[in-house]
């Protein structure tokens, strides 16, 4: 099975971050033009929260916040449930269905390696699938 180490392997390595203190329209923005629905936020290099486009919707625009106004530190998802490199697939998908998350962080030794989405989740899953199906045709074939 594959780690979440192996999964951060097949894309970019950058781990896109915010401070605490930055506004929600500076996150916004960081969100739009890296096409990513959550961001980590850090305070130095340690991991205090996440910000994600939920987390914008149901604090911010349904409640009639003004985001240039708003720092993400009070909005953002303060507890942070996250996995390490080995963690696998499998295990990923489990934490996330049981907590009802979207993106989970890959943490190393206090470092945010960096950050899995749902959708990275199931590619890998479905990928995983189709191989094995694959190999069960050939088997079934020869």
């Amino acid at each position: 099975m594959r780690t979440a180490k192996e999964l951060l392997g097949k894309r970019d390595q950058t781990v896109w971050s915010l401070r605490p203190q930055d506004s929600v329209y500076d996150a916004l923005q960081v969100l739009a033009q890296h096409n990513i629905g959550a961001i980590v936020v850090r305070d130095g290099d340690k991991l205090v929260g996440i910000l994600s486009e939920r987390d914008y919707t149901r604090k911010i625009a349904l409640t009639g916040r003004n985001s240039r106004e708003t720092a993400v530190s009070e909005i953002m998802t303060h507890n942070v449930f996250s996995v390490g490199p080995q963690t696998t697939v499998p295990d990923c998908m489990a934490l996330m269905s049981q907590k009802r998350i979207r993106h989970l962080p890959v943490v190393s030794q206090g470092q945010v390696l960096g950050m899995l989405s749902i959708r990275d989740i199931m590619d890998d899953i479905i990928a995983d699938h189709e191989r094995t199906i694959s190999q069960l045709q050939t088997f079934i074939t020869s």
